[in-house]
């Protein structure tokens, strides 16, 4: 088992965690439908009740935290753990909202695009001219499940479009560190996909391995595993949480992948924090833990917080 350090264990399903520079963590606790700061020492304040699920979290341009919020879904316990459910079907669909840290205040943006609402908002990064790439990843009921997409959109709630489309519940997402390439992971095939990014906002619309598909499959690794979500470290590496029990370190060719094991079946989400980016802070969501540990490689910078 790799090394780590307990920051927490007070949490309800944390995900989307953001390291920032005065040592503390923002951090979603889906279960409880709020933004939460972890300091240093473990102590916990709400900067923000959101409702719904919270999901994905980043540091936008103005320096608020855009959360991408799935609109809620059901959890029950077992042995010990927190596990997410179904969703209902008549529940609600998601959005995108904007965090103010200083006073709480969050502001709606997006709830669909060109008239078609966001099912489940799950993972966000935004890129260097200040816009936001996001996935979208459907919700999953007892007997039928969304297919899911990527979108781009402006901060000001002025721009939004859906880049990708008939995704299988896309989660993670991330920037190469040229900013030239654009990854996302589905949860339920365990793939890593890869896109050539054209423009702001836009890809490669070659087809992909079949003619309704986009991008290139980067990574498909062996055995039962479901991918959360991702950071991007400095070499390149596509870190992603998943499921169970383990980060999946996979390099920038697609070509190696080592699994990093962690202890609880829901290590949801990675980020890159501390001196020179080389802590890596975890969710480990089923047991509800906020663990950090030494990384090998430096985080990638983010853009509009480490850069």
């Amino acid at each position: 088992m790799t090394e780590f350090r307990e920051i927490t264990p007070n949490l309800r399903f944390p995900e989307g965690p953001i390291a920032m520079p005065d040592g503390s963590v923002l951090l979603v606790e889906i279960a409880a439908s709020r933004l939460t700061r972890v300091a240093p020492d473990g102590t916990l304040s709400v900067v923000a009740e959101t409702g719904g699920g919270p999901n994905g979290a980043a540091i936008g341009p103005d320096g608020r935290c855009y959360i991408c919020n799935n609109g809620g879904m059901t959890f029950h316990e077992r042995d010990g753990l927190l596990l997410p459910g179904h969703a209902a079907d008549d529940a609600a669909a998601g959005w995108i909202e904007a965090v103010n840290l200083d006073t709480g205040k969050n502001e709606v943006l997006y709830r669909e695009c060109n008239g078609e609402p966001l099912r489940a908002p799950n993972d966000i990064v935004f890129d260097a001219d200040g816009g936001m790439w996001f996935t979208d990843h459907g919700k999953s009921r007892q007997h039928s499940r969304d297919k899911g997409s990527i979108f781009y959109a402006h901060t000001d709630g002025s721009m939004i479009r859906q880049v990708v489309r008939y995704m299988d519940a896309p989660n993670g997402i991330g920037l190469s560190p040229d900013g030239k390439s654009l990854y996302a992971a589905e949860t339920p095939t365990g793939r890593l996909w890869a896109y050539d990014i054209t423009a702001p906002g836009e890809i490669d619309k070659t087809p992909g391995p079949a003619p309704w598909t986009r991008g290139r499959l980067l990574a498909n690794p062996d055995g039962y595993h479901l991918f959360d979500s991702l950071a991007v470290d400095g070499a390149g590496n596509i870190c992603i949480g998943s499921i169970p029990g383990a980060i999946s370190v996979i390099s920038p060719d697609g070509k190696s992948c080592k699994d990093i094991e962690m202890p609880d079946p829901f290590p949801t989400n990675i980020c890159f924090g501390g001196e020179d980016l080389r802590t890596a802070y975890i969710t480990l969501s089923g047991a509800g833990r906020l663990i950090a540990m030494d990384w090998p490689n430096p985080g990638l910078p983010l853009h509009f917080l480490n850069r």
